[in-house]
């Protein structure tokens, strides 16, 4: 690990306290850290590491406010990527690309690349508020994918080739399957519009907002991806059952629905609690028409106010640059691994039994590759909401596309003031 300028505070034989490392973070990712310990402890074993793990929105209302206040600010952060556009913002994280942290000499790969060099670009970028600045290094990633019974296809006679091969080709495969079968093909029309609307960016450009803070969302992106929507709604093929809700748990447990398109990580939770009971019948398949998007993503970062900087330093990295650690956690969480090493281990090739002895892995890494770095911007939150309300009047109201478009704009012009 690189050394640091800023010693951390180790006891001696004489300190009546040990020295303790506060990690703040959130389920599941507070498991990554615990199984991180046993390694950190040999290399520091007269440090204690406080996890406090809160649920997703308490622990970044949290951390939201120990930043503004300065008050119960850990030594180690962890921000999910629904968050990392406006808290990568805050003048109390340090700059992790500068001394003493990246920015020294030591903090490189046995070859000398640059640290950041080895970790997945967009999930980078998405944690640079602005050039030269990184507020946090991601730990794990979300390439999407899409999920599929194959049973279920089969039976209609639709290969993976006609599922994927189109947009159009998806919706009538969809059409066929509620036909014959009674079974949905996806859960909610609105995820193929999130699709749309976040991918096919060039490197670099805002999902709602360009450089200037102006919003996009009357682009041909976004009107692309509301009439997908619409058209998958009118065709019959969604039940109308949002992600995580008893409904729909239930719903892919039973093969009521029948494909679902999210982060790779989705394969875990299918295994281990969805639907166990299905294993075998289950692929993964990129995303149709050659769409590349991410599903979540989580970070670390150091506040300003931290006690122990240099020691959080230390376990960030181990925790994102180890490839070790990182595999581990892949394979413990099913947590897709940042670290670009990690994604060349030969884990990636083995055969996963759930998905029918599918190296699905494969297509994992490459999805995450094509993946392009796109800006974040604070107020993406909010352009999130007042997207997703103008979706729901378009599919469940009938309001045209345009003209639920235009409405966003207005709205986030009126809610969104820059300085």
């Amino acid at each position: 690990m690189a050394a640091l300028g800023l010693a951390p505070s180790l006891p001696g034989a004489w300190a009546a306290e040990p020295v303790v490392l506060r990690v703040a973070s959130f389920p599941d990712l507070d498991r990554g850290v615990r199984a991180a310990l046993a390694s950190f402890q040999l290399r520091r074993p007269g440090v204690q590491v406080r996890i406090t793990a809160l649920g997703v929105t308490d622990h970044h209302t949290a951390m939201t406010t120990a930043l503004a206040t300065g008050a119960n600010v850990p030594d180690l952060m962890a921000i999910d990527v629904d968050y990392i556009g406006r808290l990568s913002r805050s003048a109390g994280l340090h700059n992790l690309a500068a001394a003493p942290f990246m920015g020294v000499a030591g903090a490189a790969d046995d070859g000398g690349s640059p640290a950041q060099q080895r970790l997945a670009a967009y999930a980078l970028v998405a944690a640079q508020p602005r050039p030269g600045v990184q507020a946090a290094l991601p730990v794990d990633i979300g390439p999407g994918a899409l999920f599929y019974r194959a049973d279920l296809l089969q039976r209609v006679g639709v290969s993976e080739a006609q599922l994927t091969r189109s947009w159009a080709d998806f919706i009538e495969a969809g059409r066929r399957l509620r036909q014959q079968t009674g079974a949905y093909l996806v859960a909610h029309a609105a995820d193929l519009a999130d699709i749309g609307i976040r991918s096919g960016l060039s490197a670099g450009e805002g999902v709602y907002f360009d450089g200037q803070g102006r919003p996009l969302v009357e682009t041909p992106r976004f009107a692309r991806a509301f009439e997908r929507a619409r058209a998958a709604r009118q065709a019959g093929i969604d039940g109308r059952m949002r992600a995580w809700s008893n409904e729909w748990t239930q719903a892919l447990r039973s093969g009521r629905v029948a494909a679902q398109m999210m982060g790779s990580w989705l394969a875990g939770h299918l295994k281990n609690w969805i639907a166990p009971g299905a294993a075998g019948l289950w692929r993964a398949a990129q995303l149709p028409e050659g769409a590349f998007a991410a599903w979540g993503g989580s970070y670390y970062a150091i506040p300003k106010a931290a006690r122990q900087p240099a020691l959080a330093w230390e376990l960030l990295q181990l925790l994102a640059l180890e490839k070790a650690q990182q595999v581990a956690a892949f394979q413990a969480l099913d947590a897709f691994p940042a670290l670009l090493d990690a994604q060349a281990d030969p884990v990636m090739d083995e055969p996963l039994p759930y998905l029918g002895g599918q190296p699905a892995r494969q297509l994992w890494r490459t999805a995450a590759g094509r993946i392009a770095p796109t800006a974040s911007d604070r107020y993406d939150p909010i352009a999130g909401l007042v997207v997703q309300a103008e979706l729901m009047k378009v599919l469940d109201q009938g309001k045209g596309v345009p003209a639920a478009l235009a409405d966003a704009r207005r709205t986030l012009e009126r809610r969104v003031r820059r300085r």
